[in-house]
């Protein structure tokens, strides 16, 4: 099971972001969750200091912006 993180202070493009990042998974048929990180410290040791960021199972993918919906597919499907 992957655990997609969508790191961010819970703004519209976080919540846009974990639309697109569940809406791909499943599309992708992966199993996962989705877990929000929103403790700024934690997500600054993850290298992320301008927000949304995506990682999944703790691998920073995408970091301060909001990727198309087919990127987010793209990066998902490659950290299969």
């Amino acid at each position: 099971m992957k655990t997609i993180q969508i790191l961010g202070p819970g703004c519209a493009k976080c919540t846009e972001l974990a639309r697109l990042a569940e809406a791909a998974a499943k599309e992708l048929g992966f199993e996962y969750r989705i877990e929000k990180i929103s403790d700024l410290a934690l997500i600054a040791k993850m290298g992320v200091f301008v927000t949304p960021g995506l990682a999944v199972d703790g691998k920073v993918l995408v970091k301060g912006k909001l990727p198309s919906s087919d990127e987010v597919k793209r990066l998902l499907a490659s950290a299969q």
